[in-house]
């Protein structure tokens, strides 16, 4: 499993950019390898967001973000805000992986 992250920093209209997000999460969620998703506003900005997408693997994300439609959606929010796009993995505890040994 891998978490895509990715904080959005809004400069447009806040009920634009919840609606192109809605478009572009409704897309996501119905590719393969895609698990489950959430978003984060930040408490006292209301204007910065994040969101967590959990995928089956990087390679299932990769095909979902390559394909025509979602580069198409993806314009819609490139005009109401700045993304910081990341993909992560998890890494175990320090206690856990010390018990594993």
């Amino acid at each position: 499993m891998v978490t895509f992250v990715n904080k959005l920093n809004v400069h447009g209209d806040i009920e634009e950019f919840l609606a192109a997000k809605s478009r572009v999460t409704a897309y996501m969620s119905a590719q393969p390898g895609y698990v489950s998703h959430q978003t984060l506003r930040l408490v006292g900005a209301p204007n910065v967001f994040v969101e967590l997408a959990v995928w089956e693997d990087a390679a299932a994300h990769r095909a979902a973000v390559t394909g025509e439609g979602f580069q198409e959606l993806v314009r819609g929010l490139a005009a109401l805000a700045t993304p910081e796009p990341g993909l992560y993995e998890t890494v175990p505890d320090a206690d856990r992986v010390a018990d594993a040994v």
